[in-house]
Formats: C-alpha cells, structure tokens, sequence
C-alpha cells in the first residue's frame, strides 16, 4: 500500500463541482491499493499515519501527530501513486490492486480510521476529482507498507 501525506491548513475534494469532502488543518493523505495488500497491511498504514509526528509543538519542533492536534483527515483514493515510468513514456500500472479489491481495501481503510479518529472525510472512489489543498509547511511524506 502506498500513501502520500500531506500536512495541510486545509483542503477540500470535488466531483463535478460539489465539495464532496473538506478539512481543515490536518492532513491530506492520497492513498493506493497495491497487488498482494492486505487488511493486515492497511492496518498497519493506518496506524503509522495517524502516530506519524510531523505537526509543531509549542517548541515548533515536530513532535506531534494528527491525533495529537486534533486535526483532520482527508482520505483520497489515487491509482496512479503505484505507476512504474521506467520502461518508457506512458506509466505502467501493473502493480494496482483490481479495482473491486482496490475499492474493498481503500473503504476498510476509511472505516477504520473513522473508527480510530474523530475527523475522516473522504474522496470518491474511482471519480474524477479536484482536489485542493494548502499544504503547510511544506510537509509532504511518501510511505509505503507491505506485508
């Protein structure tokens, strides 16, 4: 499974022009289901999202979490964070997750995290999407977990 996250003052996600989830400060965290991820996999990306210290104490130091802050969480289904461009000009997408797999896996993962975190809005599955943010920092963090 991979994810991007990104620190955020706020962001928002939109199909055919309706806001369909928005945040304030928190994090922003494009997320790809990969061939072979698991529940048990999902699990542990979720955790490590949640716990991951990247947001300012009092000493401006990162030191807290998502959790800590109290912040949001915008989960965003993104196929293409599994794109391999090395063998020419057109990305090849061949270690996706099938789509109803990718699907199955991406709605456990917002499941769980409503369960574990009292602010989760969510993209659409498969949709054409804008997606804003105001990334604060700027903190951006690539992960990726696997079994």
């Amino acid at each position: 499974m991979i994810a991007v996250l990104q620190r955020v003052s706020e962001a928002s996600a939109r199909v055919d022009g309706e806001v369909i989830g928005q945040i304030g400060a928190g994090l922003l965290v494009l997320l790809c289901a990969e061939k072979g991820d698991t529940n048990a996999v999902a699990d542990k990306m979720l955790a490590k999202m949640l716990k991951l210290r990247i947001f300012s104490d009092e000493a401006g130091k990162m030191n807290l979490s998502v959790q800590d802050v109290r912040g949001g969480l915008l989960l965003v289904s993104q196929f293409t964070l599994a794109a391999d461009v090395a063998g020419g000009n057109r990305p090849s997408f061949t270690q996706v997750a099938a789509p109803d797999e990718g699907r199955r896996l991406y709605e456990y993962v917002v499941a769980q995290a409503q369960k574990a975190h009292p602010v989760v809005q969510t993209g659409r599955f498969a949709a054409d999407m804008k997606v804003a943010l105001i990334n604060d920092g700027p903190i951006t963090i690539p992960m990726r977990m696997t079994a």
